[in-house]
């Protein structure tokens, strides 16, 4: 048997690679109903990303206690997958004030993988071990693998090398028969059936993934005191949109006008947590400080203790 027949007896158990009955006559729908039959699928996505909240949770506690010890969060994938774990590393930064160091998101065939194929790339084992030591990954961190179909070469390459050395590793994928779900530690399995184009996953897998990414980081985030009730109080203003959305987060933390928001944000260097804390405690800007670093940056807690 050839390596191509393997391949093809292994796509015929993953589900996206099925028939969709309901996007079967696509092709001679008209335009609305092609779009109808889109959003249609698009909404059962939702549902199969419910069911595997307890996954989720299993993995945004372990990133979590990796963050808190100094770790790092690291998404790997190929194609679809690892662009996407690039766009929600890549976003953590300015929404939550991180640096670039502490999620990162790697990619098969590297930074030309962005926006071109590259080829082979996501059936290169050893690329991903060589990938991760290109970054220093060590068992201190925490890897998430990405793969719709849970059977990349790259990306079980990366979770092997990840486990040899200890580290905690999960992974994302919509194939509950994935051979990454045995050797991740913990495996997250969106599965939302065949694509509306039989075997795009970048459809309705990797709308999963991306919301699956969100509720990581974000819950991730939350539980490292990034904001301050629903409100993203550790934004960094990089630009003037975000100087403007920083003005009005500490408006509505301490219901405060204008002047005073600004004042406070001009007087804490823009850190929009610190200004909170000074305009609801009327306190000096050096005990706010110390209020914050002696609650871990948890904006509640400091004003629990003052």
């Amino acid at each position: 048997m050839t390596k191509t027949h393997d391949i093809l007896k292994e796509l015929g158990q993953i589900p996206s690679e099925g028939i969709n009955l309901a996007s079967e006559q696509i092709d001679l729908m008209s335009t609305k109903d092609a779009l109808h039959c889109i959003n249609h699928q698009d909404a059962l996505v939702a549902g199969a990303v419910a069911d595997a909240i307890p996954a989720i949770a299993n993995v945004v506690d372990a990133a979590v206690l990796r963050l808190k010890e100094g770790g790092r969060l690291i998404y790997i994938g190929a194609g679809t997958s690892g662009r996407l774990g690039i766009l929600d590393a890549v976003e953590c930064r300015p929404t939550f004030s991180v640096s670039d160091n502490v999620v990162i998101g790697i990619i098969a065939g590297g930074e030309t993988a962005l926006i071109n194929a590259v080829e082979g790339a996501e059936d290169d084992m050893q690329a991903a071990q060589r990938d991760l030591q290109n970054i220093d990954f060590n068992q201190h961190d925490m890897l998430i693998g990405l793969a719709a179909s849970g059977r990349t070469p790259y990306v079980i390459g990366a979770l092997n090398y990840a486990k040899s050395i200890q580290a905690t590793t999960a992974c994302i994928v919509c194939n509950p028969n994935a051979p990454l779900m045995h050797i991740a530690d913990i495996g997250i399995c969106a599965n939302v059936g065949p694509e509306v184009l039989t075997g795009s996953t970048r459809m309705k897998s990797g709308t999963a993934q991306k919301l699956i990414l969100n509720m990581i980081s974000t819950a991730s985030m939350i539980k490292l005191g990034k904001t301050y009730k629903n409100l993203m109080v550790d934004v960094n203003a990089t630009n003037e949109k975000l100087v403007a959305r920083a003005i009005r987060i500490v408006m509505q933390a301490s219901e405060c006008e204008e002047d005073v928001a600004v004042n406070a944000l001009a007087i804490s260097n823009n850190n929009a947590k610190l200004a909170i804390l000074y305009v609801l405690t009327n306190s000096d800007i050096t005990t706010c400080k110390s209020l914050l670093k002696n609650n871990d940056g948890f904006l509640r807690k400091a004003l629990n203790e003052f």
